[in-house]
């Protein structure tokens, strides 16, 4: 049965990663600090005064974190970063805003999910930085957060992605991250020829502890008890005495972004949460199957970790849409075109934080809105996982494909792709439709990939199992304080 990570499997190992962290004096943040930065010792905090946000420093730990001040080098800590988006650029009066995953090291949040995945198995000796490997199976970004806390720890990190994924990816993990890269066949959406891959390493290695998105919960429990807080501190920031908490949209992708919803609908139980997917790949909205270009989001399967039974839409988003705003939003005669309109040049730059799935996220709140007939006094909240700067050579693509962008062509996808959103491909989800979801499971995982019927059936009718999962951060930071204490670098800094 589905069990917690809540207590030390072998001491051998342990020992081994405390004298690790010992000598190359690496401190484990706790998860509380990671939601809250004001709990980082001072003295932590004037050391990274002198950290750049990517430096490969240990203490760039206590930098996963939405609250990064938005600086490059030697920032500290604030608000958590977010864009409000105006309803100049969405066309509708409801507020959409969008917690922004620029600020990350990496330049994408997905570092906090990986670091969920392998701190706690660092500290119950589940995986021994002496033997083992880490293994980062991912459509993109998951990977790179997980060479980076690999690098921090102290440990080797293997990453597997698709071939087609986009260059920026692979140059960052082979020549700074120093990473072993495996590509798979195929674009975002052969997930499965990942997972083959993953199965030929257990299969030929012993050496190797393998951390798979979509079915580790720790993944879904940084977010639950992170990025659930920040959406909760921006909407405390910008609510006025008639505000409503309307809505939370996430790319379903791994299903851990999606899991601050669960968080967020214990705090505000009226909330739509909406699950965003690609049309071409349409597996939620219609069992469907395809590739597509909004990468970040791989799919033809419902992850093991998705809590279905708290997703109430599922939306789907042309993908050319995206591909067309990310030019609208960077070219400079697409920005021309957006001050023409009324948005001011400071906001326009702003845009940039918003990469391929941020742009298909925007684009399902905007449905979202349309679809419920929400007010000005409902505010929407999603994410800018990671920005352009992770694209720019798919922009260099499109101009070579489709010649130099033009202020016209910039009014024709404004006026197609976002004010042109309407409420087509896209169903609110009832209770079979969701049960019919979460049975979509049962070929991927116990078909393919040996998980056992009776977890299948735990994860939908047993009522505690998604409490537990998510809640166990709480023991996690127990054992994180503990390994602190052993290796005793946490007390220079106090």
């Amino acid at each position: 049965m589905i069990k917690p990570i809540d207590k030390v499997t072998n001491e051998k190992a342990l020992e081994n990663a405390v004298k690790r962290f010992k000598e190359k004096n690496i401190i484990l943040p706790t998860f509380a600090q990671q939601a809250n930065p004001d709990l980082i010792p001072s003295k932590i905090k004037d050391n990274l005064k002198n950290i750049g946000l990517w430096d490969f420093n240990p203490l760039n730990l206590f930098r996963i974190t939405w609250n990064n001040e938005p600086k490059e080098f030697g920032g500290l800590f604030g608000k958590p970063n977010y864009i409000e988006l105006p309803k100049e650029l969405t066309g509708i009066d409801s507020r959409i805003v969008l917690l922004v995953g620029k600020w990350f090291p990496t330049g994408a949040h997905k570092v906090g999910a990986a670091y969920g995945c392998l701190a706690p198995r660092i500290t119950t000796g589940e995986f021994d930085p002496n033997f083992h490997k880490a293994v980062w199976p991912s459509t993109g970004n998951y990977c790179r957060g997980g060479a980076f806390d690999s690098k921090l720890m102290d440990t080797e990190a293997i990453a597997i992605l698709p071939e087609e994924m986009s260059k920026e990816r692979f140059d960052w993990l082979r020549d700074k991250a120093q990473s072993t890269v495996i590509a798979t066949p195929g674009s975002e959406s052969n997930v499965k020829e990942i997972y083959d891959k993953c199965w030929e390493l257990r299969r030929t290695r012993n050496d190797v502890v393998i951390f798979n998105q979509f079915d580790e919960f720790g993944n879904s429990a940084w977010h639950y008890n992170v990025t659930a807080k920040a959406i909760n501190d921006v909407y405390n920031l910008l609510k006025t005495k008639d505000s409503k908490f309307a809505a939370y949209i996430s790319a379903t992708g791994s299903a851990g972004t999606i899991a601050a919803g669960d968080f967020l609908k214990t705090e505000y139980p009226h909330i739509k949460v909406v699950a965003s997917e690609a049309l071409q790949c349409p597996t939620i909205l219609r069992n469907g199957f395809g590739a597509h270009r909004i990468e970040g989001i791989g799919d033809k399967h419902i992850p093991w970790i998705h809590n279905v039974k708290n997703t109430d839409v599922v939306t789907s988003i042309d993908d050319e849409d995206t591909m067309r705003l990310l030019r609208l939003f960077n070219e400079p005669e697409g920005k021309k075109y957006l001050k023409s309109i009324g948005l001011n040049s400071e906001f326009i730059e702003l845009l940039s934080v918003m990469g391929i799935s941020s742009i298909g996220n925007m684009l399902s709140a905007i449905k979202t809105a349309k679809y419920f007939e929400m007010t000005s006094d409902d505010i929407l909240f999603s994410i800018a996982t990671d920005s352009s700067e992770m694209y720019l050579s798919r922009i260099e693509e499109l101009r070579a494909e489709r010649g130099n962008y033009t202020e016209l062509q910039a009014a024709k996808d404004f006026e197609k792709c976002i004010l042109g959103q309407q409420t087509d491909n896209m169903k609110e989800l009832g209770y079979q439709d969701r049960k019919a979801v979460h049975n979509l499971k049962y070929f991927t995982w116990v078909e393919q990939q040996a998980k056992d019927i009776e977890e299948l059936n735990q994860l939908w009718y047993d009522r505690n199992v998604w409490d537990t999962m998510f809640n166990q951060v709480h023991r996690w930071d127990e054992l994180i304080n503990e390994f602190n204490e052993r290796t005793g670098v946490l007390k220079k800094f106090i």
